[in-house]
Order: structure tokens, then C-alpha cells, then sequence
């Protein structure tokens, strides 16, 4: 192959060192390389919404955008990171031979903790955690986050605490065991704890086939298992579970478990079958703890007695709600319900030279009203990438499009064709729009597509932070509730209206409700 393989990465020491193995196996096979860090996602916009394409992992999202926009061929991952269901249209291509399976504990001075009733033990993982606790129920567990150097750090400047776990693979690859170093045999690490994984696109048949040379079959086989185990049985809850399948002798060897976030439940399963028979071991082993009480484990995890803390104003889907750091506990609401009206056909009757639409709602209040066909308009100008993407499946082509009304605006003073505009619009209309086209002498045609209802709920007193997406839902919002708080903000627009009553007011780097969500975690990480 000619070109260029791109090989996305974190940009972490681990996460370069992991990319820096496939790359020299890579090279190996003749073909050309170069590393691309990626660091962030918040000046990516896609043709569809993160939550359409199934992209939920908090260490995985960057490079699954980065791989969709094309701007890398393949990502390589720590495979225990990875989401057990891929985004459409990306695949894993190679699993690598596996490290070491094993959690480490790193101590400070001496061991002689271990045998003690009181111990301070840090961890930012629910799994070691739970296991943790399970055998030394008196020891106590803080959180404990960052990389792997940064981790060692606050380990090392920390005097109360007597020890730190990581994946000894983690710290082992990067050569920064320190000699205060034990693995923890008993403790079941994650699913496919020590593997590299690489993804590639679905359609790029010719990276696949040069990637699956790299491909570790017993591996593969492994860890499939174990991530099998955990997708069945996890069902969307974040919950501690551990899962190890190994090969001796011919025949597969799987232990899993399920605890409780305090250690004081378990359930431990075990299955060895010949290797060629063992398709439904996960399967299998999955049904046993679920069967013992596993679900109603599961059920307590994912209804535990946190508070919520944010809260948006716009209901989320389940695949948004994964998105959420899991210092976050939010809950949502639609403060605003919209009432598409009926269009008149005098309004209609000729073509329209200039047509502005600066929401869905207004894209769906025509297209209920009349076809496409019927819809004879020369010039259509929109707000926000997504109404552009409906506008033009279910309308015609959009002659520009910009971030904001205002933008709008302000590029319509300037290269607007004639001086007059239709405007499809609310009812309850924030935006300046309007009032610099007619400042600027352009005649604009208001016609109410549809109706705004302020719809809000009282919020409880534990929540710290609110997600607006409109000037509308800020509007609501205030309706039932006192400005406190943070509120995290779709655009400059709705920022605009809840900096009259907020004090702390944060905007998405990009108007879609993934990148309120991550704005949202960046301040709780």
C-alpha cells in the first residue's frame, strides 16, 4: 500500500507508547506511517448526532469522530476502554498479543497495611474498588484520577494513603513500575484488561486487511468472551464487573463476577469449555449471575441514592446519558413542548425569493403542511447544521447557513439577493435577527410556523448546573426556579438570555446537545 497510514492516538505517554507498537509492527510489514494525536472533539462537527452513531465511550469518542471525519485511518485503544458496541460504520480490525492481565497494587513503605482495620486505598475504578472492599471491608477507598503519571504522583505526595491500584500492564509498558509493586492475583480485572485494540471504517477494506496481519487470535478469542460477558450482562448500567478468559490445554477457562459498590455482594461464576465449543460461554455465564440475583444487583447500582447534580432542559436519550462522566448524575426534562401551526396557502402561492429557518421546528411545520414540490423557494437560508442537513433531505438546497441568527443576519446585510425575506419562525422569537435586517432596510415577512409552550418542573435543591438549548427553555426554566448555579449553554443566542439572571454561564464550543454534555464534564472531571 502507498499511501500514508494515519494511526490516531491520545495523546497520553501510555496511549502514544500503545500507538508506537503498532506502528513499528506496521512498519515492519513495509508500509508507511505517521502518528496523529488527537485531543479534542469540541471543533468537530458531524453530519449526524454522536448518539446516532453509537458513539458513548469517554476515552474512545475522540478518535471514533476524528476516524469519522476521516481525519485518521485507524485508532489504537487500551481494548478495556473501548464500548462493547462499536459506532456504525467503524470496526475492530486486530487485537494485539495481550500484556499482563493483572491489577497492581503500588504501596508506600511497607505492606504491613494489609493486615491492618484501617488503610487508605486509592482507585478511581468501581470494580477494584468492590473487590477491594469485599476482602478488606474496614479499609477505606478514595477517588483517584488522571493517567498513569499523574497518578503516581498524587500517590507519592498524598501522606494518609498507604497504597494506589493500577493495571499492571498500564504501568508496566511505559516502564514506571516502581519497585513497591505487587499484583493482585485474586482480584478479576476488567474485560480485556492488557490488550491493544485497532479500529478502522467499516468500507476501508484495504487498511482492514493490513491491519489483520497484526491480529493475535488467541487473544481475540479472549477477550471477545469477556466483553460478550460484559455487554450482556451490564445492560447499560455502569456497574463493578470483572471478567478473565484464558487458553490451556485446548480448552477456554472464563471467570467473571458481579459486586456491589461497597464489596458487600458478589457473585462469582466459573466455565471451562473445549476450545471450538465455547460460543455461548458468555452467554452462559452471564445468565448465571443474573439468574442469582445479578439483575436486582444491577438494578440497586443504577438507582443508588446519588443526587442529581445537573440537570437539562431538554429530555436525553439513553445513549446521551452514557455520555456523562460518571461524577455526573443528571436528569432531564422537556421545559418546552412545541405546537406546530397551520400554514395558509395565500402565504405560499408564488415563489418565495428569500426564506429564512432558524430551527427544526419550522423545517417540520412545513414539510407537515406540504411536499417538497410545493415548497418553491429560491433562496433558503438556515441557523445550525443540523436544520441545513433537514432542510435539504426533506426541502431543497440551502443557499448558506451559519452557526447563529445573528451571523445570519449580519452575512444577509451583505450579499442578501433584493431587499425582502420570509421568515418561518416561533411564536416566542430571542434572537436579533429581525431587527438588523430591518435596521439595515430589508423587509422582513414574519410567519408563525409554530408555538412555543413553556412547560417547566422545580428542579431539586441538590442540582448544581443547568443545560439550556434555547433562549425559550432559559425563559421556562425561571418560570418554576431561581437562577443558581452554572448553566451550561447550547449557543451564544441562549447564553445571551441566561446571562440576564446566571453569574456563571458556559457555551458548547459547537451547538449540539454532545457538546453540552462535555462542557458539562469538563467542569466535573
Amino acid at each position: 500500500m502507498s499511501k500514508t497510514i494515519r494511526i490516531g492516538t491520545r495523546d497520553s505517554e501510555l496511549a502514544l507508547w500503545q500507538a508506537k507498537i503498532v506502528q513499528c509492527q506496521l512498519e515492519h510489514l513495509g508500509h508507511k506511517t505517521e502518528l496523529v494525536p488527537v485531543k479534542s472533539t469540541g471543533d468537530i462537527v458531524l453530519d449526524r448526532p454522536l448518539y446516532e452513531l453509537g458513539i458513548t465511550g469517554i476515552f474512545t469518542r475522540t478518535l471514533d469522530i476524528a476516524m469519522l471525519n476521516n481525519d485518521i485511518d485507524i485508532a489504537v485503544h487500551s481494548l478495556k476502554d473501548v464500548p462493547t458496541i462499536l459506532p456504525k460504520g467503524i470496526v475492530q480490525t486486530a487485537v494485539l498479543k495481550r500484556g499482563n492481565v493483572n491489577d497492581t497494587l503500588v504501596y508506600k513503605n511497607n505492606e504491613e497495611f494489609l493486615g491492618a482495620k484501617d488503610a487508605i486505598i486509592a482507585t478511581g475504578s468501581l470494580r477494584r474498588k468492590a473487590q477491594w472492599l469485599n476482602r478488606f471491608p474496614t479499609h477505606t477507598i478514595v477517588d483517584l484520577r488522571g493517567n498513569v503519571n499523574s497518578r503516581l504522583q498524587k500517590l507519592e505526595d498524598n501522606e494518609n494513603w498507604n497504597g494506589a491500584i493500577f493495571a499492571a500492564a498500564g504501568i508496566g509498558r511505559i516502564g514506571i513500575r516502581p519497585e513497591e509493586a505487587i499484583n493482585l492475583d485474586w482480584m478479576i480485572p476488567a474485560p480485556a484488561q492488557g490488550a491493544i485494540m485497532i479500529t478502522a471504517l467499516e468500507e476501508d477494506e484495504d487498511i482492514r486487511a493490513i491491519c489483520s496481519e497484526l491480529n493475535h487470535e488467541e487473544t481475540e478469542i479472549c477477550t471477545t468472551i469477556e466483553r460478550e460477558f460484559l455487554n450482556k450482562l451490564e445492560g447499560g448500567c455502569t456497574a463493578p464487573i470483572g471478567a478473565l478468559a484464558y487458553i490451556k490445554d485446548e480448552e477456554i477457562n472464563f471467570k467473571g463476577v458481579l459486586l456491589s459498590e461497597n464489596g458487600s455482594k458478589r457473585i462469582d461464576v466459573t466455565r471451562v469449555k473445549k476450545l471450538g465449543e465455547h460460543t455461548d460461554i458468555a452467554s452462559f455465564c452471564a445468565d448465571f449471575v443474573i439468574e442469582r440475583g445479578g439483575k436486582r444487583l444491577m438494578d440497586t447500582i443504577k438507582h443508588s441514592n446519588r443526587k442529581t447534580n445537573v440537570f437539562s432542559t431538554k429530555s436525553l436519550t439513553e445513549s446521551q446519558r452514557l455520555l456523562f462522566h460518571e461524577k455526573v448524575k443528571a436528569d432531564s426534562n422537556d421545559f418546552v413542548k412545541i405546537s406546530l401551526n397551520r400554514i395558509h396557502p395565500r402565504f405560499l402561492k408564488n415563489e418565495i425569493k428569500n426564506v429564512i429557518i432558524t430551527s427544526k421546528n419550522a423545517v417540520e411545520s412545513l414539510i407537515t403542511n406540504y411536499s417538497a414540490v410545493e415548497l418553491q423557494f429560491k433562496n433558503i437560508y438556515c441557523v445550525g447544521r443540523r436544520t441545513k442537513r433537514l432542510i435539504e433531505n426533506k426541502i431543497g438546497k440551502v443557499t448558506h447557513s451559519e452557526k447563529n441568527a445573528k451571523a445570519l443576519a449580519n452575512y444577509l446585510v451583505e450579499y442578501i439577493e433584493g431587499t425582502e425575506v420570509t421568515y418561518f419562525c416561533s411564536d416566542l422569537r430571542l434572537d436579533d435577527l429581525p431587527n438588523i435586517l430591518e435596521k439595515n432596510k430589508i423587509k422582513v415577512n414574519e410567519i408563525e410556523a409554530y408555538q412555543t409552550k413553556f412547560d417547566a418542573v422545580k428542579v431539586d435543591n441538590s442540582v448544581e448546573s443547568i443545560m439550556f438549548y434555547s433562549p425559550s427553555t432559559v425563559q421556562s426554566f425561571l418560570k418554576e426556579n431561581d437562577a443558581k448555579g452554572i448553566a451550561f449553554c447550547i449557543g451564544e443566542t441562549t447564553a445571551n438570555e441566561a446571562r440576564k439572571r446566571f453569574k456563571d454561564v458556559r457555551v458548547a464550543k459547537v451547538p449540539t446537545v454532545e457538546s453540552v454534555i462535555e462542557l458539562v464534564n469538563e467542569h466535573y472531571v
